[in-house]
C-alpha cells in the first residue's frame, strides 16, 4: 500500500477536530484500529478511518 492510503493520529485530528490525545485514547480502547511504527508513531489505514466513522454515527444515533 501506498503511504496516501494512511492517516496519521495528528490527520485525523484535525479532521474531527478534536485533540490528538483523544485519537491516541481512541487507539488505546481499540476503538480506531492503527499500525504501531514506534513509540507515538502510528498509521491509520483510510479504510480504517472511514469504518471507524460510521461506527460513530451510528453510535450518536442510538
Amino acid at each position: 500500500m501506498a503511504d496516501s492510503d494512511f492517516l496519521t493520529p495528528k490527520q485525523i485530528a484535525e479532521d474531527l477536530q478534536v485533540h490528538i490525545e483523544t485519537v491516541y485514547t481512541w487507539i488505546r480502547e481499540k476503538k480506531l484500529i492503527a499500525v504501531r511504527l514506534s513509540a507515538r508513531d502510528y498509521r491509520i489505514s483510510k479504510e480504517d478511518y472511514e469504518d471507524f466513522l460510521s461506527k460513530r454515527k451510528t453510535d450518536r444515533k442510538e
